[in-house]
């Protein structure tokens, strides 16, 4: 079948049959992307009426806008816990958080070690030392003032090694 179209364009020697057979196979990639692309826009038109359910676009605003607000709201939350947080660190730093504490016998003569040096020290090695005398006449105690890990007082073998205790 000769056509005076085809010929006019230059494909008047093909046969009628390829140009068929290519359309079809057009038409049948058409129909598959076409296909796809429904099952792809109700998959997003469900998502989207979900998301949409009772909205209007005012409510819509509205909700976002309160979304907004606690997001500040949050922000500001945390900046004013990250100061707060600072401030407790720095006061830690001035709070006891060494302890060594060593039992002896001050006198031979008296049983269960009922004396005892107590070093408590801050962050900063500073602090006292806690020097518990128990006798057969009484008990005396006395303190000795610790800075940057050492005193200037001298410091008897029990206490120095209150003070290795806490600062290790």
């Amino acid at each position: 079948m000769n056509s005076d179209f085809l010929t006019m364009i230059g494909l008047g020697g093909i046969d009628i049959g390829y140009i068929l057979v290519g359309i079809a196979a057009v038409l049948l990639i058409l129909l598959i992307m076409l296909i796809v692309l429904t099952v792809k826009y109700s998959r997003i038109k469900k998502r989207y009426d979900k998301f949409m359910q009772g909205k209007n676009a005012a409510s819509l605003e509205d909700d976002m806008h309160g979304v907004f607000e606690d997001m500040k709201l949050l922000k500001n939350n945390v900046d004013k816990n990250r100061k707060d947080i600072r401030a407790i660190n720095k006061n830690m730093e001035k709070t006891f958080q060494k302890l060594g504490i060593v039992k002896y016998d001050a006198f031979n003569q008296m049983g269960g070690q009922l004396s005892f040096s107590l070093a408590l020290l801050d962050e900063n090695n500073d602090g006292f030392i806690l020097n518990s005398v128990h006798s057969s006449e009484g008990c005396y105690s006395y303190t000795k003032e610790i800075k940057n890990g050492t005193s200037r007082i001298s410091l008897g073998e029990e206490e120095q090694q209150a003070l290795d205790s806490a600062m290790r």
